[in-house]
């Protein structure tokens, strides 16, 4: 079962039940600000605002990337801030030994962990998904001529995913996890342990035209998270669910899931979206870092999905 909601995920928090989510597995915004209703509306109309419009390369249209080296001293300090606050809602709707994975940038990245280790959350790890990425590497701007061989930034090649847990309430993990069924992570096929680097290809443009997303994270990466968070049956929650990837690994899990997105264009993708990239590679369950070959499913249509709107 699924719920999609169409809500602020802080208000939602502030009311949802008590110990009634057993993980997170989420991608927000990096810096916040690129998803304002503001900046999404410069995104789409392609024109200003913190969206990069990449140039063709190649031949080849490259998908619009933010800038977050923009961003001011005091947009970066409510980025933690925000985190923090999101955190502290999130804490008591979480059972205790839950597991909460946030998808963050190099650069932005220390204004998140301290935001959610101010709330109270316990870090885990640092997850680091390499992927050949086009972020960084630029030339200066205007200049490029007459500094040839100078970049002003690493090209991107990894991205980070904090892993933090509430703490248990049990005096030990294997008593947290026979009363909340929480606080561990589930392995890989085979006794394997969890790895701190993943690695991870591009989101394949079959899943691009499924859900055109400016941020969509590929099948493969999301349904090993989504297993990795629950190593029994319970609910994930994604509270910044844009076109609705992470809940479409969860249902080709059968793993039961609430996700709230605030933006209605991207709601109503999400409602399209998610059953036919659940549908694809039948095959592979995240149990083990390589995807598993196999012929997409037919297209199917939305079942057990409830939808509310709290806007």
């Amino acid at each position: 079962m699924k719920q999609l909601i169409h809500a602020d995920c802080l208000e939602w928090l502030a009311q949802a039940k008590p110990h009634s989510i057993h993980a997170v597995c989420t991608d927000p915004p990096y810096g916040l600000v690129e998803f304002t209703s503001e900046e999404v509306a410069k995104l789409r109309s392609g024109r200003g605002g913190v969206w990069r419009i990449p140039p063709e390369f190649d031949g080849k249209k490259r998908n619009p990337l933010p800038r977050f080296s923009i961003l001011t001293l005091e947009q970066r300090a409510a980025l933690g801030a925000f985190f923090e606050q999101w955190a502290r809602l999130l804490l008591p709707a979480l059972v205790p030994g839950a597991h909460v994975l946030v998808a963050t940038n190099p650069v932005l990245h220390p204004h998140v962990h301290h935001g959610l280790l101010a709330a109270g959350l316990e870090p885990r790890a640092t997850l680091i998904r390499v992927y050949h990425g086009f972020r960084g590497g630029d030339r200066p701007k205007n200049a490029e001529e007459e500094f040839p061989d100078l970049c002003v930034s690493p090209r991107g090649n990894y991205e980070p995913w904090l892993l933090f847990r509430k703490p248990i309430s049990e005096k030990t993990v294997a008593q947290n996890l026979r009363k909340w069924g929480v606080g561990a992570l589930r392995m890989l096929d085979g006794g394997k342990p969890v790895p701190d680097v993943i690695p991870s290809a591009k989101t394949p443009a079959l899943e691009k035209e499924i859900a055109d997303h400016p941020s969509l994270k590929p099948q493969q990466l999301l349904r090993f998270f989504c297993r990795m968070l629950m190593p029994h049956p319970g609910i994930l929650l994604e509270p910044f669910m844009g076109s609705g990837s992470t809940l479409a690994a969860c249902d080709a899990l059968e793993i039961d899931s609430i996700g709230i997105e605030q933006d209605a264009a991207y709601f109503a993708l999400a409602q399209q979206a998610i059953p036919e990239l659940a549908a694809l590679y039948p095959l592979y369950k995240g149990q083990t870092l390589e995807m598993v070959e196999s012929a997409p499913s037919p297209k199917i249509e939305p079942q057990q999905m409830m939808l509310l709107d709290a806007a």
